[in-house]
Protein backbone atom coordinates (compact mmCIF):
# COMPACT_ATOMS: atom_id res chain seq x y z
CA UNK A 1 0.00 0.00 0.00
CA UNK A 2 2.85 2.24 0.67
CA UNK A 3 4.04 1.68 -2.82
CA UNK A 4 0.68 2.35 -4.33
CA UNK A 5 0.17 5.38 -2.17
CA UNK A 6 3.68 6.52 -3.01
CA UNK A 7 2.99 6.14 -6.65
CA UNK A 8 -0.45 7.62 -6.36
CA UNK A 9 0.89 10.38 -4.12
CA UNK A 10 3.63 11.13 -6.63
CA UNK A 11 1.06 11.35 -9.43
CA UNK A 12 -1.14 13.62 -7.34
CA UNK A 13 1.82 15.86 -6.44
CA UNK A 14 2.85 16.12 -10.06
CA UNK A 15 -0.73 16.86 -11.11
CA UNK A 16 -1.05 19.47 -8.34
CA UNK A 17 2.13 21.24 -9.38
CA UNK A 18 1.04 21.08 -12.99
CA UNK A 19 -2.38 22.56 -12.17
CA UNK A 20 -0.83 25.30 -10.05
CA UNK A 21 1.61 26.35 -12.81
CA UNK A 22 -1.08 26.06 -15.42
CA UNK A 23 -3.43 28.05 -13.22
CA UNK A 24 -1.11 31.03 -13.41
CA UNK A 25 -0.84 30.77 -17.14
CA UNK A 26 -4.43 29.99 -18.02
CA UNK A 27 -6.65 33.04 -18.13
CA UNK A 28 -9.08 33.34 -15.32
CA UNK A 29 -11.82 35.96 -15.79
CA UNK A 30 -11.66 37.14 -12.18
CA UNK A 31 -7.92 37.55 -12.19
CA UNK A 32 -8.05 39.37 -15.53
CA UNK A 33 -10.69 41.75 -14.14
CA UNK A 34 -8.65 42.65 -11.06
CA UNK A 35 -5.48 42.92 -13.11
CA UNK A 36 -7.19 45.43 -15.42
CA UNK A 37 -8.54 47.42 -12.46
CA UNK A 38 -5.12 47.55 -10.75
CA UNK A 39 -3.44 48.40 -14.04
CA UNK A 40 -5.91 51.23 -14.59
CA UNK A 41 -5.35 52.60 -11.08
CA UNK A 42 -1.57 52.42 -11.51
CA UNK A 43 -1.90 54.04 -14.91
CA UNK A 44 -4.13 56.80 -13.48
CA UNK A 45 -1.73 57.44 -10.56
CA UNK A 46 1.27 57.45 -12.87
CA UNK A 47 -0.47 59.79 -15.32
CA UNK A 48 -1.67 62.08 -12.55
CA UNK A 49 1.53 62.29 -10.49
CA UNK A 50 4.54 60.82 -12.32
CA UNK A 51 3.89 61.17 -16.06
CA UNK A 52 4.19 65.01 -16.24
CA UNK A 53 7.39 65.22 -14.13
CA UNK A 54 8.95 62.40 -16.15
CA UNK A 55 8.00 64.08 -19.44
CA UNK A 56 9.21 67.46 -18.13
CA UNK A 57 12.51 65.92 -17.04
CA UNK A 58 12.90 64.26 -20.45
CA UNK A 59 12.06 67.56 -22.20
CA UNK A 60 14.56 69.46 -20.03
CA UNK A 61 17.19 66.82 -20.73
CA UNK A 62 16.47 67.04 -24.47
CA UNK A 63 16.74 70.85 -24.35
CA UNK A 64 19.99 70.73 -22.36
CA UNK A 65 21.47 68.25 -24.85
CA UNK A 66 20.36 70.48 -27.76
CA UNK A 67 21.85 73.54 -26.02
CA UNK A 68 25.09 71.66 -25.38
CA UNK A 69 25.24 70.62 -29.04
CA UNK A 70 24.55 74.20 -30.15
CA UNK A 71 27.21 75.51 -27.77
CA UNK A 72 29.67 72.92 -29.03
CA UNK A 73 28.92 73.87 -32.64
CA UNK A 74 29.29 77.57 -31.82
CA UNK A 75 32.56 76.88 -30.00
CA UNK A 76 33.74 74.90 -33.02
CA UNK A 77 32.93 77.86 -35.31
CA UNK A 78 34.70 80.25 -32.93
CA UNK A 79 37.76 78.00 -32.85
CA UNK A 80 37.74 77.89 -36.66
CA UNK A 81 37.42 81.70 -36.77
CA UNK A 82 40.20 82.09 -34.21
CA UNK A 83 42.39 79.71 -36.19
CA UNK A 84 41.72 81.69 -39.38
CA UNK A 85 42.47 84.93 -37.54
CA UNK A 86 45.60 83.37 -36.06
CA UNK A 87 46.74 82.23 -39.52
CA UNK A 88 46.03 85.71 -40.87
CA UNK A 89 48.01 87.33 -38.04
CA UNK A 90 50.90 84.93 -38.61
CA UNK A 91 50.86 85.69 -42.36
CA UNK A 92 50.84 89.44 -41.63
CA UNK A 93 53.68 89.00 -39.13
CA UNK A 94 55.70 87.09 -41.75
CA UNK A 95 55.07 89.83 -44.32
CA UNK A 96 56.06 92.46 -41.79
CA UNK A 97 59.18 90.49 -40.87
CA UNK A 98 60.11 90.20 -44.55
CA UNK A 99 59.53 93.92 -45.06
CA UNK A 100 61.68 94.75 -42.02
CA UNK A 101 64.41 92.41 -43.24
CA UNK A 102 64.25 93.98 -46.70
CA UNK A 103 64.54 97.50 -45.24
CA UNK A 104 67.37 96.36 -42.97
CA UNK A 105 69.21 94.81 -45.93
CA UNK A 106 68.73 97.99 -47.99
CA UNK A 107 70.02 100.07 -45.07
CA UNK A 108 72.98 97.72 -44.68
CA UNK A 109 73.78 97.94 -48.38
CA UNK A 110 73.43 101.74 -48.27
CA UNK A 111 75.70 101.96 -45.22
CA UNK A 112 78.26 99.72 -46.92
CA UNK A 113 78.16 101.82 -50.11
CA UNK A 114 78.47 105.04 -48.10
CA UNK A 115 81.32 103.55 -46.06
CA UNK A 116 83.11 102.50 -49.27
CA UNK A 117 82.59 105.92 -50.82
CA UNK A 118 83.82 107.62 -47.67
CA UNK A 119 86.81 105.30 -47.49
CA UNK A 120 87.59 105.99 -51.16
CA UNK A 121 87.29 109.73 -50.56
CA UNK A 122 89.52 109.50 -47.49
CA UNK A 123 92.00 107.38 -49.44
CA UNK A 124 91.96 109.85 -52.36
CA UNK A 125 92.40 112.73 -49.91
CA UNK A 126 95.27 110.90 -48.19
CA UNK A 127 96.90 110.10 -51.54
CA UNK A 128 96.47 113.70 -52.69
CA UNK A 129 97.92 114.97 -49.41
CA UNK A 130 100.81 112.53 -49.69
CA UNK A 131 101.42 113.58 -53.31
CA UNK A 132 101.38 117.24 -52.28
CA UNK A 133 103.78 116.49 -49.46
CA UNK A 134 106.03 114.51 -51.78
CA UNK A 135 105.87 117.32 -54.36
CA UNK A 136 106.59 119.87 -51.64
CA UNK A 137 109.53 117.86 -50.34
CA UNK A 138 110.69 117.27 -53.91
CA UNK A 139 110.49 121.00 -54.65
CA UNK A 140 112.32 121.74 -51.40
CA UNK A 141 114.97 119.15 -52.27
CA UNK A 142 115.33 120.60 -55.80
CA UNK A 143 115.58 124.11 -54.38
CA UNK A 144 118.16 122.88 -51.87
CA UNK A 145 120.11 121.14 -54.65
CA UNK A 146 119.89 124.29 -56.80
CA UNK A 147 121.13 126.33 -53.88
CA UNK A 148 124.01 123.91 -53.28
CA UNK A 149 124.78 123.81 -57.02
CA UNK A 150 124.76 127.60 -57.10
CA UNK A 151 127.04 127.74 -54.08
CA UNK A 152 129.32 125.13 -55.60
CA UNK A 153 129.30 126.98 -58.91
CA UNK A 154 130.28 130.15 -57.15
CA UNK A 155 133.02 128.31 -55.23
CA UNK A 156 134.27 126.68 -58.40
CA UNK A 157 134.23 129.99 -60.21
CA UNK A 158 136.14 131.59 -57.33
CA UNK A 159 138.76 128.90 -57.34
CA UNK A 160 139.02 129.01 -61.09
CA UNK A 161 139.45 132.73 -61.04
CA UNK A 162 141.96 132.67 -58.21
CA UNK A 163 144.14 130.24 -59.88
CA UNK A 164 144.98 131.08 -63.29
CA UNK A 165 144.97 128.15 -65.37
CA UNK A 166 147.21 128.14 -68.30
CA UNK A 167 146.23 124.97 -69.98
CA UNK A 168 143.04 123.27 -70.75
CA UNK A 169 144.14 120.00 -69.14
CA UNK A 170 144.76 121.72 -65.85
CA UNK A 171 141.29 123.22 -65.99
CA UNK A 172 139.79 119.79 -66.64
CA UNK A 173 141.75 118.23 -63.76
CA UNK A 174 140.57 120.94 -61.46
CA UNK A 175 136.92 120.59 -62.50
CA UNK A 176 137.18 116.78 -62.07
CA UNK A 177 138.67 117.26 -58.61
CA UNK A 178 135.87 119.66 -57.66
CA UNK A 179 133.25 117.27 -58.93
CA UNK A 180 134.84 114.48 -56.85
CA UNK A 181 134.71 116.79 -53.80
CA UNK A 182 131.03 117.46 -54.50
CA UNK A 183 130.33 113.68 -54.72
CA UNK A 184 131.97 113.16 -51.34
CA UNK A 185 129.76 115.74 -49.64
Amino acid sequence: MATTFGIAGGVVAINFKKNKIMGLVTPNPGTIFWMLIIFGIVLFVLRKFAWKPILNALKEREESIANALNSAEEAKREVANLKADNDKIIAEARQEKNAILKVAKEMKDKIIVEAKEKAMQETARSIELAQRQIQSEKDAAINDIKKQVAELSVMIAEKVLKKELTSKTEQEKMVDGLVDDIKLN
